[in-house]
């Protein structure tokens, strides 16, 4: 009898909404256990035999808590920010880490404007002072947000919202977001312009991007000095991208009008001279606290979770490439011949890898190019490293590795409608190899070297290498016959002129390494190889 298999065990670290807990909990594959406030050691217990960790922003999942984490697969991140996710440890182990960048859209975008509405109006200044039984007008006379110059730094999803929002106040719009395309930036209606610009001439300046190196303390007395006297600024994004006692300068010098904050580098924060100012209004970190938008990171985090331990189908990965589902699904066969191009590329190199040169011809150029690099990289590596290999760690173990990867593309065909061809050189040595689609369901090999031929990749193969003199086929396919392996198709390629030629042949079975050396004895032949597409 097979043995039953054990649910997969899904920790949950942080409160999550039970619409989400409910796409487990109605699945028996799934066993929830709940780790809400749990130890440092509770938690590295808990994840030894976990498949998948969910976390919101109050938890941090370190490198050392992932050391022993052996069945993780994918942390799930219920929001946008990241941070509180050693991601590159993550890649390394090869687990998935997404998020929810959509769930939280809306209910930030409001925030956002609700706090810009508020620096402009003295709205919170102005409450205090009337419960306090105060009646002072004069004092608390505003701006109006009407043909004011909104800047925003980053025009992700958020950011895009904020800006159509904003317009309708009448507002001038301008972003800087070096990743965004001029089209897409007109379709929003929205100026881009560098950060130079945008500072100098921005009424309201709003935050938008992730904290990383570059962004770190962006804003900092050197920014400050090029900014509009008056300037009023809105951090919903994350802690840290202001330099605090710069800031703090600024509204004392009158330079910064208002400054509001829904984050910060350490929540709950700190008691501080900035967060003391009479003009710093601050909200603890309510930007997705709507009871939809908790109801929406919720369902789709476990969504997204649920369908990769199921299916392995990839949504909003933060350490893969962003490909729409439905582009990826369309890739699907292409990859898989990239990851077979590299499982016959690892059969044929020796020495220590140097350069990859992914070429892609045809329709296969047209598709973003990371996923198909990323499974090429599976397929190699996987049959030269001990360690488990994905399509989340192959990038990172090949750029520890020192091997450079480069990719060309050319949207014309040239004898073939689809063409992968990798140039791949070690130390030692270089090897081509190329594959086509001759429809979604067959794979073939189509050059290895400088030798033309159409194996079929799939199953099992073996791959000959011998001087090209009579009588070798047959040879072969005695001696195949003699050891009961029963030949389904062969591919010859031949070099004449250096009277060389491969010969792929593809077998019903798996070929053992003692028929192999058998194999390789026979006169004539220089190399026998056993492959499994």
């Amino acid at each position: 009898m097979a043995k039953k298999k054990s649910p997969f065990k899904i920790l949950i670290c942080d409160p999550l909404d039970n619409a989400g807990l409910d796409v487990f909990r109605h699945n028996r594959t799934f066993k929830v256990v709940p780790a809400i406030r749990a130890s440092q050691a509770e938690l590295k217990r808990h994840l030894r035999d976990a498949s998948a960790v969910i976390v919101r922003s109050g938890t941090r999942i370190t490198s050392e808590l992932l050391k022993g984490a052996k069945a993780l697969k994918i942390i799930g991140r219920a929001g946008v920010g990241i941070d509180n996710v050693d991601v590159s440890a993550a890649s390394k182990k090869g687990i998935v880490v997404v998020n929810t960048p959509a769930g939280n859209t809306v209910s930030a975008a409001e925030h956002t404007l609700s706090l810009m509405l508020c620096l402009a109006r003295n709205l919170a200044p102005a409450h205090i002072s009337m419960t306090e039984g105060q009646w002072d007008r004069k004092r608390f006379t505003g701006v109006e947000l009407f043909e004011k110059t909104l800047g925003l730094v980053g025009l992700g999803r958020i950011g895009t919202e904020v800006a159509k929002r904003a317009q309708s106040f009448g507002m001038r719009v301008l972003a800087y977001d070096p990743f965004l395309r001029l089209e897409k930036a007109r379709e929003i209606g929205v100026a881009l312009v560098d950060l130079k610009e945008l500072y100098r001439s921005s009424d309201f300046i709003s935050l938008h991007v992730p904290l990383n190196d570059k962004t770190r303390r962006m804003i900092n007395a050197n920014v400050i000095r090029k900014m509009k006297p008056g300037v009023r600024i809105i951090n919903c994004a994350r802690g840290g991208l202001l330099d605090e006692p710069a800031v703090l300068k600024g509204l004392q010098s009158g330079r910064i009008a208002g400054l509001a904050l829904d984050v910060y580098e350490k929540e709950p924060p700190e008691k501080s001279k900035l967060l003391d100012h009479p003009h710093v209004l601050k909200t603890p970190h309510l930007g997705a606290s709507t009871e939809e938008a908790q109801v929406k990171v919720s369902i789709d985090i476990a969504r997204t979770v649920s369908d990769y331990l199921s299916g392995g189908e990839i949504r909003n990965a933060v350490n893969m490439p962003a490909v729409d589902p439905e582009v990826l699904k369309e890739m699907e066969p292409y990859c898989s011949l990239a990851e077979k191009i590299g499982t016959l590329e690892a059969r044929l190199v020796a020495g220590e890898l140097l350069r990859v040169n992914m070429r892609y011809v045809g329709h296969v150029a047209s598709y973003p190019s990371a996923p198909l690099t990323y499974s090429f990289l599976k397929g190699l590596l996987s049959g030269i490293l001990a360690e488990d290999v994905n399509l989340i760690n192959a990038p990172v173990l090949a750029k520890e590795r020192g091997i450079r990867v480069t990719v060309t593309k050319s949207p014309e065909a040239s004898g073939f409608a689809n063409l992968i061809q990798v140039n791949l050189q070690t130390a030692r040595e270089k090897h081509s190899v190329a594959g086509t689609l001759y429809s979604r369901q067959d794979p073939r090999i189509v050059m290895v070297d400088d030798l033309r031929l159409e194996s079929v990749a799939r199953g099992h193969v073996l791959m000959i290498e011998n001087r090209d003199v009579p009588g070798v086929v047959g040879q072969i396919g005695t001696f195949l016959g003699k050891n009961k392996i029963n030949i389904a198709d062969m591919s010859v390629g031949r070099n004449k002129a250096k009277k060389r030629a491969r010969i792929f042949i593809n077998v019903d079975a798996p070929v053992a390494e003692r028929v192999l050396k058998r194999l390789r004895a026979i006169k004539n032949i220089i190399d026998a190889q056993y492959i499994e597409f």
